[in-house]
């Protein structure tokens, strides 16, 4: 559904308003198309230690141009700053010295990147200033305006990280904003075309007759991947277009049925050389208050949402069609992190969710190098959200930091990275594709 506040304020008659009213003006926000370059103008880079080679090396790589100075009176698209020297509270000037000038140069659609050594236990002074670069990076990315973002990359191995800077700098990151993420050790290579990275990969996605689903299963078919669509038989005709507009193949399967696993590998050996890309996307609501909860409300949640990603990941590991280097995302909600009224047994889900990927990530590096992660989206404009009444979604839209709902794409966007090759050193996390959610990110 059309964010109609956000066009308005966005036309001439409609800025000048909201400017006179004192309404929030959220920004269209820069969003992928196949074509763009990963970023529009100059990227400015520094460094609190030694000089940021690694950094240069992969931003040029693809294809962005670096300055190391700010000139008065120029834009810069991009602030990358390698912070992996700090080590005492002291040392928080320098990154202030370089945020403080280049925040004012930012243009529209921006892209500010913090790059941290996690804390490892060694030195308290060391690892107290390295966590308030934690703190420098959420609240700067609540104080950018008109589309501009701003992430954290925990660095403790480099093979991820020319992923990951195409991927935060890129339009595919539109909706990701105040957020860290884990960089670690992991098989990571690059893909032979970085426009289509998942080329010669099978991918299967669930719940993928509509919605967040849908979105997925184009844009994995969009960066190369022959797509698996798997939903209800009752979401037949609606299945049936996602795969036939994407040229994948169409798979009637009840998660939740105890047979859903065997019926799966099944399919598998008789139809692919084996599984590359696994989206955990099926979901179910049935909200209402714990007071009120009927047991077929809370287990039928249970069920399709959580018990079903646990019963079909441990089939595929102890099968053999899950291939080496595979990519397994599972979708968890901003809920599994700060709650909801009247979703006790969704909460309990998505929170489980995190802690799944979390539990599981030994499992799947100890299967060729695998990796499995979770997305948690904020608040999307779907089907779904768009039968809320007006006022408690326009309310919902407005409580980011980028003053607007994320579309289902953004969760597609952020999926198809995960999945991709370059992203092997990030194993067991949870990535927020909420816009800053002012609750609960």
């Amino acid at each position: 559904m059309a964010d109609r506040y956000l066009n308005l304020v966005n036309s001439p008659v409609g800025a000048a308003l909201a400017d006179r009213v004192g309404l929030p003006k959220p920004a269209k926000l820069r969003r992928y198309a196949p074509g763009d370059p990963v970023l529009p103008g100059v990227a400015l880079v520094g460094s609190t230690g030694k000089a940021p080679t690694a950094v240069k090396r992969a931003l040029t790589g693809a294809g962005v141009e670096v300055a190391d100075t700010l000139v008065d009176g120029d834009k810069v698209s991009a602030l990358v700053l390698d912070a992996r020297g700090v080590a005492t509270p002291g040392d928080l000037a320098a990154v202030r010295e370089f945020l403080a000038p280049g925040v004012k140069a930012l243009a529209a659609s921006g892209r500010v990147i913090v790059l941290a050594a996690p804390a490892d236990g060694a030195d308290i002074t060391v690892d107290t200033t390295r966590q308030a670069l934690d703190g420098i990076v959420r609240s700067l990315a609540k104080e950018l305006r008109r589309g501009a973002t701003a992430n954290l990359l925990w660095v403790t191995d480099e093979a991820s990280l020319p992923s990951a800077l195409r991927f935060f700098l890129s339009g595919h990151s539109a909706y990701v904003d105040g957020q860290p993420l884990l960089l670690g050790a992991g098989t990571a290579p690059a893909p032979k075309d970085w426009d289509q990275p998942l080329a010669g990969k099978t991918a299967l996605v669930t719940g993928a007759a509509r919605g967040i689903g849908a979105a997925i299963a184009r844009t994995l078919a969009r960066d190369g991947a022959d797509v698996i669509a798997a939903d209800l038989t009752q979401a037949g005709e609606a299945l049936s277009k996602v795969a036939n507009d994407i040229g994948g193949t169409a798979l009637h399967l009840d998660v939740a049925s105890t047979d859903a696993p065997q019926r799966l590998l099944d399919h598998l050996a008789a139809h692919t050389h084996g599984l590359d890309i696994l989206i955990h996307n099926a979901g179910i609501t049935r909200d209402k208050l714990m007071a009120n909860m009927k047991p077929e409300q809370w287990d039928s949640v249970i069920a399709v949402n959580l018990e079903s990603q646990l019963r079909i990941n441990a089939a595929l590991l102890a099968g053999d069609q899950l291939n080496d280097q595979a990519r397994v995302v599972c979708l968890s909600s901003t809920t599994g992190f700060a709650g909801n009224r009247g979703q006790t047994n969704y909460g309990a889900t998505k929170a489980g969710v995190i802690g799944l990927v979390r539990a599981s990530a030994q499992a799947f590096a100890g299967h060729g190098a695998s990796t499995i992660n979770a997305i948690a989206p904020g608040f999307i404009d779907t089907e779904m959200t768009a039968k809320m009444p007006l006022a408690t979604r326009e309310v919902a839209r407005r409580l980011s930091s980028l003053q607007q709902a994320g579309l289902p794409i953004d969760v597609a966007e952020a999926a198809a990275w995960l999945s991709s090759p370059g992203a092997g050193g990030v194993n067991g996390q949870t990535l927020r594709v909420c816009g800053q959610n002012l609750v609960g990110a």
